[in-house]
């Protein structure tokens, strides 16, 4: 959960607020700490507006991808990949496991504990596995798109 906390942190938002508030939001802090503001003055306070910039962009485009009105919006999608494609590989780094499907996709599930993963590796049917306890308990996102046919 740190990172989402970081980032809602960063950007001084909650759990709770919609898309809409979190881009007004954004371009605010944009408009604040955009490097081309700081011409003229000090290559030191540039630098600092470039770093805190794309941090900027990094938070939001993390809590767009995870928003409810996202993942809502690409339900179908995701409903049809978790049921119709088979999962070919998988990884976790830090609390974060990312699935990888036969037709290209892959999603990256959030705050997923360590335990559930070597569960996971430890299945002799890991399709199966994540069917139970990953695919609907977990905060996901889209990491690739599907390949079109």
């Amino acid at each position: 959960m740190s990172k989402i906390v970081d980032y809602r942190k960063l950007l001084g938002v909650t759990k709770t607020t919609e898309l809409k508030e979190l881009k007004t939001i954004y371009r605010n802090l944009m408009k604040e700490w955009h490097p081309d503001k700081f011409e003229g003055v000090e290559e030191e306070k540039k630098l600092e507006a470039e770093t805190k910039s794309k941090e900027l962009i990094e938070a939001y485009h993390f809590l767009v991808s995870i928003a409810p009105e996202t993942i809502e919006a690409a339900l179908p999608q995701y409903t049809e990949t978790i049921s119709a494609s088979t999962m070919v590989d998988f990884s976790y780094t830090k609390q974060t496991l990312q699935l990888h499907f036969q037709d290209g996709s892959s999603y990256e599930y959030l705050d997923v504990p360590k335990a559930l993963y070597v569960k996971l590796i430890n299945s002799d049917t890991p399709g199966r596995f994540c069917r139970r306890h990953i695919y609907h308990e977990f905060v996901y996102r889209k990491v690739s798109k599907a390949v079109e046919a």
